[in-house]
């Protein structure tokens, strides 16, 4: 075969190889990506299930504990295997700074003065307002803690606590319980000297720290008395006493209230059906279903008002719940996050 039939055959196979190749790609199901546990079983009922039914397609569904790093790679490998995933904040800031993911189209999902200033990003929409806080088994302790100073108190109540794995509330936490109001966190923790005060106060409780790092772990370490109290996602406690009649308890003051956001990863072969996914989940006739199951506040402001007034008292935006708690301060941790990260994984070290 001289060289001129082997350049076009070698050409020919190329394109065909490449057509493969595209439509392997785009014969991927759109997958969505959340927190797994019994959110993302919430999720899946209100969300996954009627989008594919509506759509005629299937909806593939994972679970992941965050980090940008886990993003960056599924990005920076080409076309990722994941299309929708609904990130923390920081992520969200991070990742659209350095392009790990597509530019909404706020036109179909109704246009961003029908949502919560916060959960407005040309890179993400907000899914849930959510709160980390101090929880127990009111039927396992009969003396109820009321701060995080009772939580690094095991004299006054002996046991192991649990904590997210990582730097972020763990330090929050750790200065509340050094006496600073919540309002005044990120004032100290942006000081050397009060990055300091929070691993030294963190030095006090560390024999008795239970790290965990998905949402679903704190509520299988209160259940089976392995901590007496820990860190935990307000919403999965409300959760889980719905569906299995526990008495878990949130104490709301000192919690940290964030908002999660529905991101699309960059070059991912189902963009267009995951504008529409987001669009789907962003309505406010489907995120007003998501307080029955798990209690997590709304970003969609018609939704947030509709929600019954007996489920509002569980959310973290009911005024009284806001009492006594503060923001997550995103910006604080898209600057640090690395250095502290650094820090306290040298620590966990030690």
């Amino acid at each position: 075969m001289n060289s001129a039939k082997m350049l076009t055959v070698a050409g020919c196979l190329s394109a065909l190889l490449a057509g493969w190749s595209t439509q392997a790609v785009q014969a991927r199901d759109l997958t969505v990506v959340s927190w797994g546990g019994n959110y993302q079983d919430a999720q899946r009922k209100i969300y996954f299930e009627p989008f594919a039914k509506k759509s005629g397609k299937p909806v593939l569904e994972e679970s992941w504990d965050g980090g940008i790093g886990v993003i960056a790679a599924k990005v920076k490998a080409g076309v990722p295997n994941w299309d929708v995933v609904q990130v923390e904040a920081e992520e969200l800031a991070l990742g659209c700074a350095d392009g790990f993911y597509e530019k909404l189209d706020w036109s179909k999902v109704g246009g961003k003065d029908k949502f919560l200033p916060a959960a407005v990003d040309d890179c993400g929409v907000g899914a849930i307002v959510w709160s980390t806080a101090l929880s127990y088994d009111a039927n396992r302790l009969k003396q109820a803690p009321t701060s995080w100073a009772d939580f690094w108190d095991v004299n006054k109540i002996p046991g192991k606590r649990g904590l997210r794995r990582g730097p972020k509330y763990a330090l929050e936490f750790s200065l509340m319980a050094d006496g600073v109001p919540p309002a005044d966190v990120y004032k100290v923790l942006g000081t050397p000297e009060g990055v300091d005060r929070a691993f030294k106060k963190l030095d006090q409780l560390k024999p008795h720290i239970v790290w965990w790092e998905s949402g679903a772990q704190p509520l299988q370490l209160l259940a089976s008395g392995e901590v007496v109290m820990t860190a935990a996602y307000n919403g999965r406690i409300s959760g889980i006493n719905k569906t299995e009649g526990k008495n878990f308890k949130v104490v709301w003051p000192g919690s940290l209230y964030a908002i999660d956001s529905w991101v699309i990863l960059k070059d991912s072969p189902n963009k267009d059906q995951a504008m529409d996914f987001i669009a789907f989940a962003s309505m406010p006739e489907n995120q007003v279903k998501l307080p029955e199951y798990i209690a997590y506040g709304l970003p969609n402001k018609e939704a947030a008002t509709a929600v019954p007034a007996a489920m509002q008292k569980e959310l973290p935006t009911a005024p009284e719940n806001l009492s006594g708690s503060a923001p997550l301060n995103a910006d604080f941790w898209v600057d640090n996050i690395e250095e502290l990260n650094k820090r306290f994984n040298a620590w966990l070290a030690q």
